[in-house]
């Protein structure tokens, strides 16, 4: 019987809750709604909350709550791990009111947002450019902000995974080889690039094997007349990279490679 009457109290709780909710869906008394939906954004309903905030973004405007409900609403969507819709609502804030109350903060969650939705490394990586770039703007705008080491820990992580991309790229072309073309060069061509625009990469040491790999593959199916100069070029790419790296979990590959081709250069 006692378990009965808690589910019977517990159906007319929902009941009231679903009732006053649609109630306030028609409703046309504005204020009392924006107060309910941050009554609702408050108790973490955020779905409620983003529904109500949709219908009063256009009434409110160029009110004293305007402001306020445009970043209510972002953070609603951005509760609810809807990213996407998240970023572009805090984009249209701070384009808004570009020295509005909540700007540090919508740029902020704007490129966070942005980061949280970005794709694994191997799909296509145009969200994570735009991340970056939220991010980065974030960090002109706001070179002091306390949140400043955490924007900058989002950038490194979101370059790594661009990086990783370049290199499974790197990768996939020297395991082509001479597969319809000198796959090869274009390794080295596909690694060099990514040195050069992710200096600080993790995955550096990876990149400057695969091209000297690459080098001395290119060296070995080389015509004649260009056999010795493509060796040299391979010595001289082992030199840097042990030279940068002395103690390479590639140093015994490294090693051969220079062995090897130095005994073609001798002979």
């Amino acid at each position: 019987m006692k378990k009965n009457t808690i589910v019977y109290l517990l159906a007319v709780i929902v009941f009231s809750s679903c009732g006053e909710y649609n109630a306030l869906l028609k409703s046309t008394d504005y204020e009392y709604k924006y107060e309910a939906a941050k009554n609702y954004f408050a108790k973490g309903q955020y779905s409620k909350s983003a529904t109500l905030l949709n219908e009063l973004i256009t009434i409110l405007k160029g009110t004293d709550k305007a402001e306020e409900s445009v970043y209510m609403l972002g953070m609603s969507y951005y509760n609810q791990a809807d990213y996407q819709t998240a970023a572009q609502t805090f984009i249209t804030y701070y384009n808004t009111y570009p020295r509005g109350t909540f700007a540090e903060l919508a740029r902020f969650h704007a490129g966070k947002a942005l980061y949280l939705d970005t794709p694994e490394a191997r799909l296509d990586q145009s969200g994570t450019y735009s991340a970056v770039q939220q991010l980065q703007l974030f960090l002109e705008y706001y070179p002091k902000s306390a949140k400043k080491q955490e924007a900058q820990d989002m950038i490194f992580e979101l370059q790594d995974k661009l990086v990783f991309k370049e290199f499974l790229s790197a990768k996939l072309y020297y395991n082509l080889g001479n597969y319809l073309g000198n796959n090869y060069l274009s390794c080295v061509v596909t690694a060099q690039n990514a040195l050069k625009d992710y200096p600080y990469t993790h995955y550096r040491e990876d990149l400057s094997i695969l091209v000297l790999k690459s080098k001395y593959e290119m060296a070995i199916y080389s015509v004649e007349d260009k056999k010795i100069e493509r060796y040299r070029e391979a010595i001289d790419e082992y030199y840097a990279f042990v030279n940068e790296f002395p103690e390479s979990k590639y140093l015994k590959d490294a090693q051969k490679i220079f062995e090897e081709s130095s005994e073609v250069i001798k002979d």
